[in-house]
């Protein structure tokens, strides 16, 4: 919400070519606390004046010589950055009021006008414009926020990634339909992951060599979502020779709790199983 100090802080703009309604305007908005009030008379200074101040309000008269209050309102809009012209028209023509509105005024009062009824549509359209004012300023927050902890999230994904590159021989990201998605290492050859670009044999490829029991018991914990640690197979390769191989993953899950993968490291233990055979 807006609260009194900020409303009373908004920097208004009086834009009329009689001085007599210039000073009535002023002493009213004065007399109702506001503080920051600038006056002019002369149509042709009003976009050079918002560029500079960036009015919270305008009040502008319509009938002005030289330059009307319609003209002022199309080149407003031309300098306005975000496409909000901040203007209460001040008309004794009736049938203006619905070609000021259409021109891209947000309210009007009718001449000779009643100072009650000026006040309340003053307050009411600085309300709107402060509230409008304060929602860019945190979608902005919001947006640097979100870069923000992106990168944040980036850089941590990093680190992750160059740890267990570290501690271990291969890293692999999997989706919800076991393709192959992200890896490190010869994850493809050793888990028997097809990518999704691969061709019809690739999954022949991918279940040559293995144990059945083993390939049953790990493709069990990948249907049922469950993580495994430290999970030990044996992988037979085109030259016959077997290796041992251990692997740790863990399900995937999207922010609706959707399953979309696997994730895990693994590395060629066969050195040490030897060793320990």
């Amino acid at each position: 919400m807006i609260n009194a100090s900020e409303l009373l802080n908004a920097n208004i703009l009086v834009v009329d070519d009689q001085e007599a309604n210039v000073m009535l305007l002023e002493q009213m908005l004065r007399n109702g606390g506001y503080s920051r009030i600038t006056t002019t008379m002369d149509p042709f200074s009003v976009c050079r004046l918002h560029r500079e101040q960036h009015y919270d309000l305008i009040l502008l008269d319509l009938q002005m010589p030289g330059m009307d209050g319609f003209e002022v309102l199309a080149a407003l809009k031309d300098i306005e950055p975000d496409g909000y012209v901040p203007v209460l028209v001040i008309t004794a023509q009736p049938g203006h009021k619905l070609r000021a509105l259409q021109a891209g005024a947000k309210d009007f009062v009718g001449k000779p006008f009643e100072l009650v009824e000026v006040e309340t549509r003053i307050r009411n359209l600085l309300e709107v414009r402060l509230l409008y004012q304060k929602l860019e300023r945190y979608n902005q927050q919001l947006e640097a926020t979100v870069l923000e902890r992106t990168a944040e999230l980036r850089e941590s994904e990093a680190r992750f990634q160059r740890f267990t590159e570290l501690s271990s021989d291969w890293y692999w990201e999997q989706d919800a339909e076991g393709r192959l998605t992200r890896c490190s290492g010869p994850a493809a050859e050793m888990l028997g992951l097809a990518g999704p670009d691969d061709g019809p044999g690739a999954a022949a490829l991918a279940d040559a060599g293995w144990d059945p029991a083993e390939r049953a018991e790990l493709a069990a914990n990948i249907a049922e979502r469950r993580p495994f640690l430290d999970f030990v197979y044996r992988r037979t390769g085109a030259d016959g020779r077997t290796r041992h191989l251990q692997v740790s993953g863990e399900p995937m899950f999207d922010a609706a709790s959707r399953f979309v993968g696997y994730r895990g490291i693994g590395m060629d233990v066969s050195a040490r199983m030897r060793a320990d055979g």
